[in-house]
């Protein structure tokens, strides 16, 4: 069994650094520093895109009933994926607390941010014992990227973490890093059945909170255990993890786990874009590709190495065989890499070397921070970005909450797939979902309902039939969507209209 840690701290032997040495390692540490703070300030002003209404609705179905909450979308009695322990504990915060979604959200970003931080140091203590290895290492994970801006639950750009830092997703990468720092000393020093046990429940509540990094949690742990080459006693109480995460997965009540493995078309058409613009996207995770070659010349059973290889093969494999969903296993090739990146930095050998390699991991992080610049914008607005950094600023969603003084919780509201996204954040129900949802049987024909409503030779009696169906209350359209039977109310952002129905 491999006793070793894969990557030693280089030993100085000049004496202790010199001042300029030093300074050359405060940089990282600093610029890691400022990069954690400015994400602390976007938790304050929380950005809405994405998939932030979803986690908000799902915390007020749990915040009005624990047990049976329903779908967080529509008025529907089903089970939801997004139902997970994390989801439970900020159901139940806000349930106890009264605090209003937002600002539940807002502690669990906080959260989520706590535990990323502290794992991505964690783990890299284990990967290289050097000072500034944790935040170098921290930096590359963030702008380490591509000169295209990708932003994506579950990858860990500046830019996306920043849109996605409330979400469950970000509290399993967190877990994540923790689970493998933890898993790489159990291996490694032969720990005990307790351990190992624990290491399962992480396991499960990493897959159970966010599906998708639990996949990329997976693949890192086997190969941290293939890397460590453990001996056969270790080896059957290492099992002992795997059974009892499969057995809690198996008993959440929630929502059946291993049903997602039957997930429909609509999640393959989705992830889809993984598989595009790649190089623009991800060009600079090359850098990253070169040091795991390197790690892979030094120590053919390198943890880093296995774990790109292994995350490499499941991307591939998505896009050969149009399971697109398994794009989102790509983490599992970048995390690696970036890591590998940034340790080149630290790792022993010449220091001339090292230098170089610094001074290209510089201008690589340099061109990345570029691409991304625009998130200062999340904490300042556009107004007090200079124009070529205003030029990279996405503008965020505005939200509905002009609807609010009218529309209550419980209600129905007939809207399109955007406004779908977002109403259902301040506890009124949509009559179709604005995301897939696996266990919706009649998402379809939801879907057509909500399409034929919106058409415009739909007659006013067809209109009503639907909303008689749906037991539709509201509806959020343009100002052109006229009939008897609805009522203005009020105006919103971009020409929407709040109708009441009048039946």
């Amino acid at each position: 069994m491999r006793t070793v840690p894969p990557e030693a701290e280089p030993v100085s032997r000049t004496g202790p650094p010199s001042g300029t040495a030093r300074a050359g390692r405060a940089l990282p540490q600093a610029a890691a520093a400022l990069v954690v703070v400015l994400l602390l300030l976007v938790v304050v002003r929380l950005p809405w895109a994405g998939d932030l209404g979803m986690h908000a609705a799902t915390i007020q179905r749990l915040r009005h009933d624990l047990l049976h909450p329903g779908n967080p979308l529509v008025d529907a009695d089903t089970p939801s994926p997004y139902y997970s322990p994390w989801m439970l504990v900020l159901g139940v915060t806000a349930k106890l607390t009264g605090l209003s979604v937002f600002v539940v959200l807002r502690i669990a970003a906080l959260a989520g941010l706590s535990l990323l931080v502290t794992g991505v140091r964690r783990y890299v203590r284990i990967l290289s014992a050097h000072p500034m290895a944790p935040a170098l290492a921290l930096l590359s994970l963030l702008f380490l990227w591509g000169t295209v801006l990708f932003n994506w639950s579950g990858f860990l750009g500046l830019n996306s973490l920043a849109l996605t830092v409330s979400y469950p997703s970000v509290l399993a990468l967190g877990l994540t890093f923790h689970f493998w720092a933890w898993l790489s000393r159990a291996v490694r020093q032969e720990a005990a059945w307790g351990t190992w046990l624990w290491l399962g429940a992480l396991w499960a509540l990493i897959l159970l909170c966010h599906q998708f990094t639990g996949v990329v949690a997976s693949l890192g742990a086997l190969a941290t255990v293939i890397a460590a080459r453990p001996a056969r006693a270790v080896l059957l109480r290492l099992a002992a993890a795997p059974a009892l995460g499969l057995l809690l997965l198996w008993l959440w009540p929630y929502y059946d786990f291993f049903s997602l493995f039957s997930a429909g078309a609509d999640l393959e058409a989705i992830h889809k874009p993984l598989y595009e613009d790649l190089a623009a996207r991800f060009g600079l995770v090359l850098l990253g590709v070169a040091a795991l070659v390197l790690r892979f010349r030094r120590d053919r059973w390198d943890p880093l190495v296995l774990f790109f290889v292994l995350g490499t093969l499941v991307f591939a494999a998505g896009g050969l065989t149009g399971h697109y969903s398994w794009g989102r296993a790509l983490p599992a090739a970048l995390i690696p890499a970036q890591l590998a990146a940034a340790l080149e930095v630290v790792s022993a050998g010449r220091r001339a070397v090292r230098a170089g390699w610094a001074c290209v991991l510089c201008a690589a992080l340099a061109v990345g921070a570029w691409t991304q610049i625009g998130t200062l914008g999340y904490v300042t607005g556009r107004a007090a970005l200079p124009s070529p950094v205003a030029a990279k600023y996405r503008t965020p969603w505005v939200g509905y909450h002009w609807i609010t003084p009218w529309v209550k919780y419980g209600d129905v509201v007939m809207a399109r797939t955007f406004p779908a996204r977002q109403i259902p954040a301040y506890g009124a129900y949509t009559v179709a979902p604005g995301y897939p949802d696996v266990f919706l049987r009649d998402a379809a024909r939801r879907e057509a309902a909500v399409a034929r409503y919106f058409a415009a030779r739909t007659t006013a009696a067809d209109r009503a039939g639907i909303e008689r169906r749906y037991d539709v209350k509201w509806v959020v359209g343009p100002e052109s969507l006229t009939g008897p039977g609805l009522r203005k109310v009020t105006g919103g952002p971009g020409g929407q209209v709040l109708y009441r129905v009048v039946r």
